[in-house]
């Protein structure tokens, strides 16, 4: 279900961090894109939550091209389509229905449809999806509840968002099911309304550096 066109299996494989942006202005997108590259973290997922997302993910994509740049909070099929066509190069949802799943697994990139209980995870297992986002991860029951389902259900795998920083983080990437965590730490409003990129790279560096202990 995770099988690329596009130069990697799985989301949960490109970095310990995936950064989650909600860009007002695409044009802040490339410079963005660049420092969390030059900080370690490869990926970024911009939220389908404003006018400018899919200008910057187009952006990204044309420009910078040592980036992995996916489009998140991918709420309908067509959402779906309109980011792959913008160069979306993997998917997220916070939660799915059928018809999002099928539009998913029709993309021709890596997703990572959302769950936050059990019968959710469950219902994805017996669709042959293993890859997954545990959203809202800390309002859910954080990373104790995502240890709880490493033996009842093994096969399945995280990408824990939701309420994550970095004194949390490690919690999560120490459990054998967590692949990586998302956030937006390393991208502050107060950083990104002065476009301090230098800034955004050093936090970048810092996430890049956590590691399953």
């Amino acid at each position: 279900m995770t099988a690329s066109v596009l130069g990697f299996p799985s989301v949960l494989g490109l970095a310990p961090v995936l950064p989650v942006a909600v860009l007002s202005d695409a044009a802040d997108a490339v410079p963005l894109a660049r420092a969390l590259v030059a900080g370690g973290l490869p990926a970024i997922e911009v939220t389908l939550r404003t006018d400018a997302a899919l200008d910057a993910i187009r952006a990204v994509a044309a420009e910078v091209p040592e980036a992995a740049v996916g489009a998140g909070t991918v709420l309908s099929p067509a959402r779906a389509a309109a980011a792959v066509r913008a160069g979306a190069r993997f998917l997220v949802s916070p939660g799915w229905t059928d018809p999002l799943l099928a539009a998913l697994r029709g993309a021709g990139v890596p997703f990572l449809p959302g769950v936050s209980t059990v019968s959710e995870v469950m219902a994805l297992l017996e669709r042959g999806v293993r890859e997954m986002k545990f959203f809202p991860a800390q309002a859910a029951g954080g990373a104790p509840y995502l240890a709880s389902l490493a033996a009842p259900l093994p096969e399945a795998r995280f990408c824990p968002t939701g309420g994550i920083g970095p004194a949390t983080a490690p919690a999560y990437l120490a459990l054998p099911n967590v692949g990586c965590v998302g956030g937006s730490w390393m991208l502050p409003g107060d950083v990104l309304a002065r476009r301090d990129w230098g800034r955004v790279t050093e936090l970048a560096r810092e996430a890049a550096g956590l590691r399953r202990s």
